[in-house]
């Protein structure tokens, strides 16, 4: 095959196009700079150059394989989220933009308490504890380790696939010593009852629950699952049939799991502690009625993403 790198991407977004293949310029060029080894801007101004038959032939593969519904994340084994770049792969769920909210209202709700030096004193902040639950890809955990250097995170998930990802993204960015993996079921394993015999397997490095079975919380936060089980034949192709299932789904109404979380997190979490939650669509309503049902958290509010779409829910604990 002889073509110059201009020539195989109006090729590749053409192939791509043809199979309604949904921001299918970006996925050709993503997939053209994952087959070089380059980036845009060297593809732009190296259009003339020729491709050697190995890389056209590496390339068009992946764009065959995007065609037929690999989601290209999967394919480049990357995903940036809050500026940081995440491995990723089949095993965990694919970061969206949208869950950035969940790290921003995490860091308004916690105020100075987010700010490492107390600016009244000088001196250092007292240490804050967070759980991120269902960690997947470490995404939130690691972004709020950047932000948050006074903070001991601690990162759980029921899939030890995906929590061997989350740790490899949390030695890239230097957040491996502040960032623990458990494999347990939501807080399951920081229960009073489950801190006596933890059931959890641990990734390496981290430190057993059982170690800390007097942890109290100051920040929850979780993107869990919470797409029906009857609503799966309404989410795209790549979404259905290759992000991981026990990360999408979250029983037959999907919110089923926030009421299991939400009861953890309220023993588990300090008097002011706050609870950062994404929400699934048309899931705002029922998930505050839990909330409220409880009576004791307080400063419920509910943020919008940049489509108006009610995307995470927070509160304290009183």
């Amino acid at each position: 095959m002889n073509m110059n790198i201009r020539a195989a991407l109006k090729e590749g977004i053409a192939r791509l196009r043809a199979a309604d293949v949904a921001s299918h310029t970006l996925a050709a060029e993503l997939l053209l700079m994952h087959a070089l080894g380059r980036d845009r801007t060297w593809l732009y101004t190296h259009a003339e150059e020729q491709l050697d038959s190995a890389a056209a032939e590496k390339y068009f593969a992946l764009v065959a394989r995007r065609a037929a519904g690999e989601p290209t994340q999967y394919l480049t084994g990357k995903q940036e989220f809050w500026g940081l770049e995440f491995e990723v792969t089949p095993a965990v769920l694919i970061p969206r933009p949208e869950t950035e909210h969940v790290v921003e209202v995490a860091l308004e709700r916690l105020g100075t308490r987010g700010i490492r030096i107390d600016l009244a004193t000088g001196a250092p902040s007292p240490p804050l504890r967070i759980a991120d639950v269902g960690t997947g890809s470490g995404c939130i955990a690691i972004a709020l380790a950047h932000e948050l250097p006074h903070a001991e995170i601690f990162a759980t998930d029921i899939s030890p696939a995906a929590l061997e990802i989350a740790r490899r993204n949390a030695a890239r960015h230097a957040a491996a010593d502040r960032v623990q993996f458990t494999q347990c079921d939501l807080l399951q394993d920081y229960s009073p009852v489950s801190a006596q015999h933890s059931s959890g397997t641990l990734t390496t490095g981290a430190v057993p629950a059982a170690a800390h079975p007097r942890v109290q919380f100051d920040l929850i936060v979780s993107n869990p699952p919470y797409i029906a089980r009857d609503e799966a034949a309404a989410l795209p192709r790549e979404v259905r049939e290759h992000e991981p299932h026990e990360a999408l789904f979250g029983g037959p109404a999907g919110v089923e799991i926030y009421a299991r979380l939400i009861d953890q997190a309220g023993a588990l979490m300090r008097p002011g502690g706050i609870l950062v939650l994404e929400l699934g669509y048309n899931s705002a309503a029922r998930v505050r009625a839990i909330l409220d049902a409880q009576h004791r958290w307080t400063k419920i509010a509910i943020t919008n993403d940049l489509a108006g779409i009610p995307r995470v829910i927070a509160a304290e604990l009183s």
